[in-house]
């Protein structure tokens, strides 16, 4: 069994080894190659400031970059008896290049290691639902279009309401994700901050360059006070899951209307068989399970703040064991929201739509504001209006005018699509992806 990084004199329990390791070393693995970008940046820098030659940078590098590849493989493991990917890198560097391999932790500790993993893992997961978002976004715009005419019942207290349409139901849902999206750039502005330097929390006697490793590896600032960048764990993963959080609230509510609007006392909208299950005893089922379990996921994905905020919540400033938990609950949640995102934007494309529903006289009473606004339109009072159209409800005397007149903006008339597709370009605007791009490629030329 390998020696630990810390490892001194005397033994190590092995029960209290397996409780403190944890689940580190399966869920290091999202962490992997984001340790070698971290590393391939630190060693220019500590080669820069002479802590290093120059021959020792070159053949690190290239190791580093073998490293890499394998982790972009998928064929990156932890040994048996290895703490975490932090000791596996440096294992395997060791057994390649001898003694040069124990250099590249100077000025280091494992505690910015985790820091700067963790926000290049997250930077790239932001990365990816930011594109996913759009995706769907588009899918939405496009269908909020496509039905823009196309009449439905608006509820309230699920009652029949008032005249919507599908270009106002598909459209509301696109700015929802607009929205949504500027929590993410939130995120993302706090996430792209450099805590690499930090080392243990309270920075280092060698003359680290930290504006060298800023550079290096795009971040767009560095978190300056070292004692803040190691307080900065768990407060940027709570930030993010709000953010995450934010669009699968969006989500859920899409997934309850899909469910609701496609069963059959309602017949709004047609799910793509593909989408939907049988029941093993009731022949005519299709079943909505797709959009249930987003419902779920996105439910459970926003119950994601409180965990992180409950494990991370009531520590003092400095490193604490507790942050380890944090990773069991975040790492593996951009896997569930990114899969919600492309199943949902998978069935909205396919969606068919009832382009007959009104013709259903349970709906000609949804027009009754319509006819209100006609009267006082033509002079008489609303108060008026309102009462006669009321008793002619009540006496069957009410005939409903199946047309719309709707003209300010952001109603049925008037989808101001256009502003919303430019809020949400404004938000893409404000991430830094191409410089973020850039500054990988460069570290692994």
């Amino acid at each position: 069994m390998a020696a630990k990084l810390w490892e001194k004199n005397y033994g190590i329990n092995e029960k209290i080894e397996r409780f403190t390791i944890g689940r580190d070393r399966e869920l290091d693995l999202y962490l992997a190659k984001y340790d070698v970008l971290g590393s391939i940046a630190h060693i220019t820098m500590l080669e820069s400031i002479g802590l290093l030659e120059k021959n020792e940078l070159t053949v690190l590098l290239a190791e580093l970059k073998n490293i890499y590849a394998i982790c972009e493989q998928g064929k990156f493991v932890i040994e048996d008896g290895i703490e975490d990917v932090h000791s596996q890198v440096e294992l395997l560097l060791t057994r390649k290049l001898g003694d040069i391999g124990k250099k590249i932790h100077s000025g280091r500790s494992r505690n910015d290691q985790v820091l700067v993993d963790l926000k290049l893992f997250t930077r790239h997961e932001i990365w990816e639902i930011t594109e996913l978002t759009k995706v769907l976004f588009d899918e939405l715009i496009d269908k909020s279009e496509t039905y823009k005419d196309v009449l439905m019942p608006g509820y309230t207290h699920l009652q029949v309401a008032m005249p919507s349409s599908f270009g106002l139901w598909f459209g509301a849902y696109a700015e929802s994700l607009a929205d949504d999206m500027l929590f993410l750039q939130a995120a993302w502005r706090m996430t792209n901050r450099n805590p690499l330097g930090s080392a243990a929390g309270y920075g280092s006697s060698f003359p680290l360059n930290r504006t060298m490793t800023t550079e290096l590896l795009g971040f767009d600032s560095m978190d300056y006070n070292v004692v803040y960048a190691q307080m900065g764990r768990g407060k940027m993963e709570r930030n993010v899951a709000f953010a995450m959080a934010t669009i699968a609230g969006s989500l859920a509510k899409l997934a309850f209307d899909a469910c609701l609007f496609n069963s059959q006392n309602f017949s709004f909208v047609k799910l793509p068989k593909e989408c939907t299950t049988g029941s093993s005893i009731m022949p005519h089922k299709k079943n909505p399970d797709v959009f249930e379990l987003i419902r779920a996921k996105s439910n459970k994905i926003q119950s994601l703040p409180q965990q992180v905020m409950m494990i991370m919540n009531n520590l003092p400033c400095g490193y604490f064991r507790d942050l380890q938990i944090i990773k069991e609950v975040f790492l593996p949640a951009f896997g569930e929201l990114k899969d919600c995102l492309q199943m949902t934007a998978y069935i909205i494309n396919k969606m068919e739509v009832n382009k007959n529903i009104l013709d259903n006289p349970m709906y000609d009473l949804m027009f009754s504001v319509e006819e209100v606004n006609r009267l006082t339109a033509n002079g008489m009072p609303f108060r008026n209006a309102y009462k006669k159209v009321g008793l002619d409800i009540e006496n069957g005397r009410f005939v409903p005018v199946k047309s719309l007149h709707h003209t300010h903006e952001g109603s049925a008339g008037n989808l101001c699509n256009d502003k919303i597709k430019a809020l949400m370009q404004q938000c893409l605007a404000g991430f830094s992806f191409a410089k973020v791009e850039e500054a990988e490629r460069n570290l692994l030329k």
